[in-house]
This record gives C-alpha cells, structure tokens and sequence, in this order.
C-alpha cells in the first residue's frame, strides 16, 4: 500500500486555477453530458460514447488509449519520468468512470432525454463520464505547471459496468492497475443535495449476482392439473418461498433474493411443461457472498422439492461488495472537506445496489464516494434506474473539482 502520507492543502493559486478552468468550461461540460446523455449506449456497444471521450482528450493533447475491443480507455496525464521518482516507479493514481447505459426507457421530458429507444441513462453514468473527462482536462493544467510533483493520472473509462461481471475485470486483467497506488471514483446519489458528498470508510456496496431457476415438470391439461406437476403453481410458490427459506438459511447475515421475472406457458388450457425465475441475489457481507450459491441450492430443494417438480439453478457470480480504503477514505474526506466545506461531508451507509467499482478496490487501495445530485429546490427525490432520472447539473463542477483537488494532493503527498 501506498505511504499516502498527509494531504497536502491546495493553496490560494491552485484554487484560482480551479475557478478559472470551471468558469471557462462548465458549460462545455454541461453540454458534453448532455450529449451522452441523449445518445446512450449499452454495456460493450459504447462505441460513440468511447470516440466521443477519446477526441476530446485529443484536442487537448493528450493521448487516449482505447481498449482492444473499441469500448473503453484509459487516459496518462504523466509529469516527470521514472529517473524522477526516489524510489522505484514514478506515483500512479487513477480516476474512474464507466460508460454505459441501462436497457429502459428515458420518460423524461428535457430536451436532452435519450434518442435511443429501449436506452437510457439513468444511474448517472454520463455524469461519471463527464467529471472525470473534466477532471484530466483540469489536471493536465494543473500539472503542466513548474513545480508540479512527479507522478502519472491515469483515467480510466470502464465499460460494460451493467454487465456482470463487469468491465473492470478485463481492465485489470489486462494489466492497467499495477502500475497504480491508489483510485477514486464518484457515484451521482439522487437522495443527497448536490454540492455533498456522501462517504463511508468501509463496505459501501453490497455483493450482487444473477439468479436463474428453471422449474419443470411433465405438462398437461388444465382441467386436470393433479394429474401432473402445476409448473405454474410451483414457479409462484417458489417466488414467495425461496426468498424466505434463504433467509432463514443464513440466519442473522443479511441476504437478498428478489425476482424480477417469471416466465412460464403460452396457452390458457395447457400446464406448461417449464418455467423460469430470474432474479438478483444481494448480500453486504464478503464472505456471505462467497456461500450464497449452495444456500440457494439449498433453498431451492427445500422449497421446490417436495412439490415433485425438476428444479436446475444457473447462478451467475457478479460483484463483491465495494469495500473502501478507511485510509484512502480519510484522504478523501479531509481533501473534499478543504475544498466544499466540512459541513458538505455526510456518511453514507451501505447500499443494496452492486458496482463493479468493487473489482478494483480488491486490487488497489482507493476510495469510491456518492455525489450528491438532487436539486435541493425540488420536493421530488427520485431513485437510481427511475425513468425520469436527471441530475443538479451543478455536481458536475463538483465533482471534477473533489476528484481532481484529491489526485493533485495524493501526488504531492508521495513527494513528501
């Protein structure tokens, strides 16, 4: 792990720089999510959203670097080289975001909403997307300065993150996080005012993997359904049962199966001969996740089996939790609570929801945080995958300027 050492405060001329960069470029930015956000793309067709991202780094000079399958990249903004550093490789931090969107429909009505039938984004990825590309914009700024420290920012555009089990697993596979000591994301939270930031020095996700039970039996005829398996009447009683049996199974640890879909026959007369659950399985605890697939079996069988119906489970492992640095946490928190205002600094409990922010925080200490969307004026609190879902377009300022005050601070304190 990395010495992260003390945050070095930002003084009075890097301030100035900062207002100056968002005052010259906000609007820019505000119009670059826009953009995405009318034209979004799904998890691994991210081919716009990519090219997109790319030419703006361009224009500025610097040097993106898309990944293989033409969805994603990564971004080095490098001051200094490897003879620079005391010891070893010059510092690494990195700054992610991710870049697709969800398969729903955008029901809003700004004139910005999706173009895109059956695509939207509404969980905020377009929002990631442009913070951190305003982000690199303002630290290659900020670092072209005489006296920067010696070190590398190394954007990351993960794609695929609605996909289990993400982008990041090939991002690190392929090797773009051993050069880094430390990495920072955001997450727009609709349920907190813009201009806060929401953080936890622990466990801030929960684990999340895809459930598919299929439930067959022999079929027949309506008007006499005792003479074989109600494949109907099974799939409704798994539905209620199994969630139930599940928890009863793993005692006081907390563990969440809600089904999303049951599928099942085509004919009013006919008892089909299968159907099929699909659900997601949710828990908070690491190790819990670990164990999860035989206590579904488990539950499965106690639920399913005596109705004399042929159960087979297809259980798709997805994300740990994400489990944040406390280190990296308190970095975070003493940079951002410098740079918004203590009283802008909220903690942020553990959620249901998964991200796939999780794979990388296994390999590099970091931290990832909620950024605060929701317009304080409105009375109207809408939820991550909402329909409707829009952000304050003020955390864009926000967040460009926590993530990049926080990697500028982290470099200085390798140098110390």
């Amino acid at each position: 792990m990395s010495d992260w050492g003390t945050p070095a405060a930002l003084d009075a001329t890097d301030r100035a720089d900062i207002d100056a960069f968002l005052e010259g470029h906000l609007d820019e930015l505000i119009a670059f999510r826009r953009r995405v956000h009318a034209h979004p793309e799904l998890s691994s067709q991210e081919f716009a959203t990519t090219e997109a991202v790319a030419s703006r780094l361009q224009v500025s000079g610097l040097v993106p670097q898309v990944f293989e399958s033409g969805t994603g990249l990564i971004c080095d903004i490098v001051v200094g080289n490897e003879s620079d550093a005391n010891d070893g490789p010059i510092p690494t931090i990195a700054l992610r975001a991710d870049l697709d969107a969800l398969a729903m429909e955008d029901e809003s009505t700004t004139p910005y909403r999706s173009t895109v039938p059956g695509v939207a984004h509404a969980c905020g990825h377009d929002a990631h997307t442009t913070i951190v590309v305003g982000a690199g914009l303002l630290l290659q700024r900020l670092l072209a300065r005489e006296g920067s420290p010696c070190g590398r920012v190394r954007l990351i555009f993960e794609p695929a993150e609605e996909a289990l089990p993400g982008g990041a697993v090939g991002i690190i596979e392929d090797g773009y996080l051993k050069e880094v000591g430390a990495i920072y994301g955001l997450h727009c939270d609709p349920k907190i005012d813009v201009g806060t930031l929401g953080l936890n020095p622990g466990p801030i996700t929960s684990a999340a993997d895809l459930v598919e039970i299929e439930i067959s039996g022999p079929g027949g005829h309506t008007a006499r359904p005792e003479l074989t398996v109600d494949v109907v009447q099974v799939l409704s009683r798994a539905a209620l049962g199994i969630p139930e049996r599940l928890n009863e199974l793993a005692g006081d640890e907390p563990i969440k199966l809600v089904f999303g879909s049951m599928r099942a026959g085509d004919a009013a007369n006919v008892v089909p001969s299968y159907g099929r659950l699909f659900g997601t399985l949710r828990t908070q605890d690491h190790g819990l996740w670990e164990r999860a697939p035989k206590l579904v079996e488990q539950a499965i069988e106690d639920v399913v089996g005596p109705t004399g119906a042929q159960w087979k489970l297809t259980h798709t492992r997805g994300v740990p939790p994400v489990v944040n640095d406390p280190v990296a946490t308190e970095f975070l928190s003493q940079v951002a609570g410098a740079e918004l205002g203590a009283d802008a600094i909220l903690f942020s409990d553990q959620s249901w929801g998964g991200d796939t922010f999780a794979w990388f925080l296994e390999s590099v200490p970091g931290s990832y945080a909620r950024l605060g969307v929701h317009d304080p004026a409105s009375s109207e609190l809408l939820d991550l995958h909402a329909s409707t879902f829009d952000i304050d377009e003020r955390a864009i300022g926000i967040g460009v300027r926590t993530l990049a005050a926080t990697a500028l601070s982290w470099l200085r304190a390798q140098q110390a």
